[in-house]
């Protein structure tokens, strides 16, 4: 079966992993091992897949302004959030019978590799599942920029970017603008003219001038993820202009 990307990296945000979930748990069973079925399932198809997640079910930065924390060590916190994510969603795949690899740019070796370009791109080529973990390894840049620069360094064709409760890119705030629509497809210089908040500018910046064309998909349908692949129109479609 044909497939639109051969390699791509998907870019889930912390809070994709807990859900709608009102208790304190961090986590919900029941997302993770739909995201780890969805992953399979593309996986299947032949492609190649990495994963940056982010760290917003544990730790958020304005909770350390609240507390005092100041802003590098509150970052390092943060990496060490997509730590925990990263070993969470390794389990479950590894349950549904998908070999993973956690690769952190973070030097934490009981418990991942650490991030070497070459080793990521050899896992890969062997059909195992990376996860990127510890962001970028340095404070002051998102996991938005953290997955732009591995998308970038493992020659990925697409970043798919899954959005909590949204279709994709909308034209503006819909608790501000009603009539908000939803854009089909965008150029990396619309986006950033246009402030649609999307990425952060650093990340937006690091794609711009690439081939890797950045896919936003509402994640509330993990059933996207194959439909995207198998050449579907979802979402948004963002590419270089």
């Amino acid at each position: 079966m044909a497939v639109k990307y051969k390699r791509v990296l998907i870019k889930l945000s912390g809070e994709a992993l807990k859900g709608n979930n009102t208790d304190s748990s961090i986590f919900s069973s029941e997302i993770l091992h739909s995201i780890a079925e969805a992953v399979k399932e593309v996986k299947e198809l032949g492609v190649e897949i990495s994963i940056v997640i982010g760290a917003g079910n544990i730790w958020r930065g304005k909770s350390a302004k609240t507390i005092g924390i100041e802003p590098t060590t509150a970052d390092y916190m943060g990496m060490l959030g997509t730590i925990i994510n990263a070993l969470a969603l390794q389990s479950c795949l590894e349950l549904h019978g998908v070999q993973c690899r956690v690769l952190s740019a973070i030097n934490v070796a009981e418990v991942s590799e650490p991030y070497i370009r070459r080793r990521a791109l050899r896992h890969l080529e062997k059909g195992r599942v990376v996860i990127f973990a510890g962001g970028t390894g340095n404070p002051f840049f998102t996991t938005d920029t953290a997955a732009a620069l591995r998308a970038k360094e493992m020659n990925c064709d697409a970043i798919l970017m899954a959005k909590n409760g949204t279709e994709g890119v909308l034209s503006a705030d819909p608790k501000i603008d009603k009539n908000a629509t939803l854009l089909k497809d965008l150029s990396y210089r619309d986006m950033l003219m246009k402030n649609l908040k999307v990425m952060d500018n650093t990340a937006a910046s690091l794609l711009s001038e690439s081939d890797i064309e950045l896919r936003v998909f509402n994640i509330n349908d993990l059933s996207n993820l194959k439909r995207i692949m198998l050449g579907e129109n979802i979402g948004t479609t963002i590419r270089k202009e």
